[in-house]
C-alpha cells in the first residue's frame, strides 16, 4: 500500500510503498476513504521538540480518518466487511483501573493512532474494533474523516454546561471553530473568539460566532473585558495552547466561572495562580480527546440533524500524493485554511 511516512528524524514525510497491515484477532483494517490533517500531524511533519521525543520512525502519520472496512479479525464482533467507518484515535487497555470506571480515553496504557502506532495517511490503516465507529451510509467523506477533532470540542463545550451562559473562546484553529458552532447549538447565549488569522476568524464567523477580535489589532484582554461589560466570561475555552493565551483566558474568567483547558503548550506555563483561580473560584478543567463513547454520541446527533454544519472549517482536499501541497498551505505564515483532507 501506499502511505505518507515519516522515514526518519528530520522535517517532512514521504509517500512509499509499505506493507499492508495485519491483523490481531480484535482489529479491523479499514480501506481509508479521507483523512484530515490536525495541528499534530504538523508537529511531526514539521519534527519539532515534542516529535522528535515522542515519534519513532519510520512510521506511518495521520490520525483522523474514516473508510470502509474490508477485514476484521477473527473475535472481532459488532462491526463487518463493508461498514462505513471513523476511527476513535485513542486505543485503551480495557483492563486498568480508568477503563474499568468509564475512563478509556485516559487509559493507563493508552496508544495514539498515528502517534504510538502507524496511521491512517495510507491506503490502508488496521485498529482495534472497539474504536471503530460507524456511520450513516449517506455522510459525506469529509465530514465523517473530521468527526475525532470535531468530537473534542464537543467534549470541551459539554464539559462546560454552556446554556445559557456567555462564552469566549480563546484561539482561531479548526477545533476552536468547530466549538463555536457547538457551543451556539448547545444554547450559549453569547460566544466571542479571540485569534491572530483574518482567515480563520472569518470560519469563526461562518460557524456562529457573536463577536471575533484580532488580537494584533487590539489587547485581547482589554477586549474580552469591554465585550463582557467588565465583568468577564462564565466559560473560557483556551484552545490556542500558548503562554500568553492562557494568562488571557484566565484574565478574561468572570469569579466563579469555568475555565476549559485544551491547547497544549510546548512547554511549562506561569500565570497567577493566585487571582486567577483561587481569588476567583474557579473550575478548570482539562480535556485530553473524547469521552468513549459519549462524545460520539452527541457529534453524530449534531451532525445528522444538521444543528451544526462542520462544512465552514473544511477548506479543501488533496489526494495522498499531494501531501506536501496539503502541508506546506497549512505551514503558511498567513494560511487562509481551516480543515485540509488527504484521499488515497
Amino acid at each position: 500500500m501506499k502511505a505518507v511516512t515519516k522515514t526518519g528524524p528530520k522535517a517532512g514525510a514521504e509517500l512509499v510503498e509499505r506493507p499492508a497491515p495485519t491483523l490481531g484477532p480484535h482489529e479491523v483494517l479499514v480501506r481509508v476513504r479521507a483523512a484530515a490533517i490536525c495541528g499534530t500531524d504538523k508537529h511531526i511533519y514539521n519534527w519539532d521538540a515534542w516529535a522528535e521525543s515522542r515519534i519513532k520512525p519510520p512510521q506511518v502519520i495521520g490520525h483522523e480518518c474514516c473508510g470502509d472496512i474490508v477485514e476484521v479479525g477473527s473475535e472481532v464482533e459488532g462491526v463487518a466487511v463493508g461498514d462505513f467507518v471513523s476511527l476513535e484515535t485513542h486505543f485503551p487497555c480495557g483492563h486498568c483501573r480508568l477503563c474499568r470506571t468509564g475512563r478509556q480515553h485516559i487509559c493507563s496504557n493508552l496508544t495514539i493512532l498515528g502517534v504510538d502506532t502507524d496511521g491512517c495517511f495510507a491506503e490502508l490503516v488496521k485498529a482495534p474494533a472497539l474504536c471503530a465507529w460507524k456511520n450513516p451510509p449517506d455522510m459525506p467523506d469529509e465530514v465523517a474523516a473530521i468527526q475525532e477533532p470535531f468530537g473534542n470540542a464537543m467534549y470541551c463545550v459539554d464539559r462546560a454546561a454552556v446554556a445559557g451562559k456567555t462564552v469566549a473562546i480563546v484561539g482561531d484553529g479548526p477545533v476552536a471553530a468547530f466549538a463555536t458552532g457547538i457551543a451556539k447549538a448547545m444554547g450559549a447565549v453569547e460566544v466571542v473568539v479571540t485569534g491572530i488569522n483574518e482567515a480563520r476568524l472569518e470560519i469563526a464567523k461562518a460557524m456562529g460566532a457573536d463577536r471575533v477580535f484580532d488580537v494584533r489589532k487590539r489587547d485581547a484582554v482589554d477586549a474580552l473585558r469591554d465585550a463582557s461589560g467588565g465583568e468577564g466570561y462564565d466559560v473560557v475555552l483556551e484552545m490556542a495552547g500558548v503562554e500568553a493565551t492562557v494568562q488571557q483566558g484566565f484574565a478574561a474568567l468572570r469569579k466563579g466561572g469555568t475555565f476549559v483547558a485544551f491547547g497544549i503548550p510546548p512547554g511549562a506555563v506561569t500565570f497567577d495562580y493566585t487571582n486567577a483561580i483561587v481569588f476567583k473560584e474557579a473550575t478548570v478543567i482539562g480535556i485530553n480527546g473524547r469521552l468513549m463513547f459519549h462524545t460520539w454520541y452527541q457529534t453524530r446527533a449534531l451532525l445528522t440533524s444538521g444543528k451544526v454544519d462542520p462544512t465552514p472549517v473544511i477548506s479543501g482536499s488533496y489526494s495522498l500524493g499531494e501531501f506536501d501541497k496539503a502541508f506546506e498551505q497549512l505551514n503558511a505564515p498567513e494560511s487562509t485554511v481551516g480543515k485540509l483532507v488527504l484521499k488515497p
